[in-house]
């Protein structure tokens, strides 16, 4: 149990905002949709790697942490119709900062990698959120495909992202060692199916095991101060 709060806290505290950091090896020069072979030494190193996504204020007192796949059902359904509701009320009120981490279900979910990288170099340009959106938006359409590329290229003209630079970043192998990490990181911390959300405020950290809003709202007003609610 300590290591796995060691990693949530870090988790935590290193989830980033959509900034212009990029990590790539550059090894493959084409479109990398799987897992790559990546060895870390010990939870530093990969949570040095791992990236999570940020939205609200850094110092918001409680932490929600969400290990979601964009070919999965649930992860849409929590995308399009539960973080809306978190991100007016709690990320918008300052009491919530929300995380997402990649962890794509690549057994059952062939395409769901890619996408993952695919939203990754739409936030090249600032614009993560909106890709992020528009994929489980989408996902009826590309989720079945045996080439999504050209879908993720459409999708990146539709969200204004560059489509020169958005198409040789997804032809590549950019941020297959982030969003590698990022599974390797949920496994770590027990990950197995999505959408998993974990809530930290405190010095409490818990998994929770209802995600529509009641349920989650209920869970982080419990976890706050009274000061902060």
């Amino acid at each position: 149990m300590k290591k796995f709060y060691y990693i949530f806290a870090a988790v935590a505290v290193i989830g980033i905002g959509v900034v212009g950091f990029r990590v790539s090896s550059s090894m493959f020069g084409s479109a990398v949709s799987a897992p790559i072979t990546l060895d870390f030494a010990d939870d530093a190193e990969l949570i040095a790697l791992a990236q999570g996504i940020t939205k609200g204020d850094d110092a918001a007192p409680v932490t929600l942490v969400e290990f979601g796949d964009y070919q999965c059902p649930g992860c849409g359904s929590f995308a399009l119709s539960v973080k809306p509701q978190i991100e007016a009320t709690l990320v918008a009120s300052g009491q919530v900062k929300f995380v997402f981490y990649d962890f794509p279900l690549i057994s059952i979910h062939p395409n769901a990698f890619l996408a993952a990288r695919a939203a990754r170099c739409a936030a090249d340009e600032g614009k993560f959120w909106e890709y992020h959106e528009v994929l489980f938006r989408n996902q009826s359409r590309w989720a079945t495909a045996s080439m999504p590329a050209s879908a993720f290229e459409d999708y990146s003209a539709e969200v204004g992202v560059n489509e020169g630079s958005f198409t040789a970043c997804l032809n590549s192998d950019e941020y297959a060692d982030v969003v590698t990490a990022n599974m390797e990181l949920g496994t770590r911390m027990g990950v197995s199916g999505t959408p998993t959300i974990f809530i930290n405020a405190n010095g409490q950290t818990r998994r929770l095991n209802n995600y529509d809003f009641q349920s989650l709202n209920d869970a982080v007003q419990t976890m706050l101060a009274p000061g902060d609610r």
